[in-house]
């Protein structure tokens, strides 16, 4: 049987306090002392602790005292607590795999746009579509994998589309740039 090391540690300051007072073990400790806390007894104790706190104030000025909570009331997640968490640290690369592929759908053409071969584009959206199907055919429990394959076809094209508008605009900032710049006139010095 384990003993809890709280009440270990009370008992021993209770029975260290009586030899030192010359009392008898149990003289000092009345019958309700002796047996061990039921769960009720420790609930009346969390909620006399919380109450002292509150009367001393220490509760008073928390961040967001008075405000209401982020998130409540928009619409049913049960699993808005991980969602926050993850936005919370920051953290990238864990999770359920259905929301870990969602995250990187709604970023997938950024993500495209960094890569500058067409072979790369067309690898990374095969994996992409790859890991979708797999997430989808694994039991795990979790959230539902609703996030839709990408026609690879289609985003290449949309990726060569984005980065010659995105030239174009890179061109014309240069043009402008340049037709606003004074042009000096260099002169030869005579020696």
């Amino acid at each position: 049987m384990t003993e809890d090391p709280r009440e270990a540690a009370e008992r021993y300051r209770l029975e260290k306090w009586q030899r030192e007072h010359g009392l008898p073990p149990a003289a000092a400790a009345p019958p309700a002392a002796q047996r061990s806390a039921t769960a009720a007894d420790r609930a009346a104790f969390v909620e006399t602790a919380i109450q002292q706190a509150i009367r001393r104030g220490e509760f008073d000025d928390l961040p967001g005292a008075g405000k209401p909570l982020e998130g409540l009331g928009d619409r049913h997640d049960p699993d808005w607590w991980i969602r926050r968490k993850i936005e919370a640290e920051q953290l990238r690369g864990l999770g359920p795999p259905a929301l870990m592929l969602r995250v990187e759908h709604a970023e997938l053409e950024s993500r495209l746009d960094d890569l500058s071969r067409e072979a790369d584009v067309r690898e990374y959206l095969d994996d992409f579509n790859r890991r979708v199907i797999e997430a989808r055919r694994q039991l795990l429990g979790g959230p539902p994998v609703v996030t839709p394959t990408r026609d690879v076809d289609a985003e290449v094209a949309a990726w060569l589309e984005r980065g010659e508008s995105r030239r174009r605009a890179e061109a014309q900032t240069r043009a402008a740039v340049e037709a606003a710049a004074p042009r000096r006139r260099f002169r030869r010095r005579r020696r």
